[in-house]
């Protein structure tokens, strides 16, 4: 892979943080309405969206495929410094370069939609800033290891 199509996924994944914050909602719904043909749409459109404020593409999307607002407030709730949209979209795009086989938009897609995606949303717990080996791992067996 690219370094380019890595900072594409980089910029696809911090721009699904950036949504579900602004919607209040799981980033698996976010990535779910966008789906997989909107993913692969908004990596091959990242280069020249990456110009553009997180602000204005952030509305265009949801307004694209009508996200609407939730109530999954992970940053109202948290006790803590909570870390930046950037921050936690380097999390995603790691776990997405570590376990993708072909398809960068499908790996995308189902590390959002996995049960990982609202543990790293939870700021209050430590998943986010996890060795990336344990999230790879915990993804690959399907819940967080010991």
């Amino acid at each position: 892979m690219t370094a380019k199509r890595k900072d594409d996924v980089y910029y696809v994944c911090s721009l699904i943080e950036f949504i579900a914050r602004q919607t209040k909602n799981h980033r698996g719904t976010v990535a779910s309405a966008i789906g997989h043909n909107g993913i692969d749409r908004l990596l091959a459109h990242a280069e020249v969206n990456h110009c553009l404020p997180f602000e204005q593409v952030s509305d265009e999307v949801v307004a694209e495929y009508g996200i609407p607002t939730g109530d999954f407030d992970t940053v109202k709730d948290c006790r803590y410094t909570v870390p930046g949209y950037l921050d936690i979209g380097r999390v995603y795009q790691t776990l997405v370069l570590d376990t993708m086989q072909d398809d960068a938009a499908q790996a995308i897609l189902d590390v959002f939609t996995s049960f990982l995606s609202d543990e790293i949303s939870n700021f209050n717990s430590s998943v986010y800033y996890s060795n990336p080996d344990y999230l790879r791992c915990s993804y690959l067996e399907g819940k967080l290891l010991a």
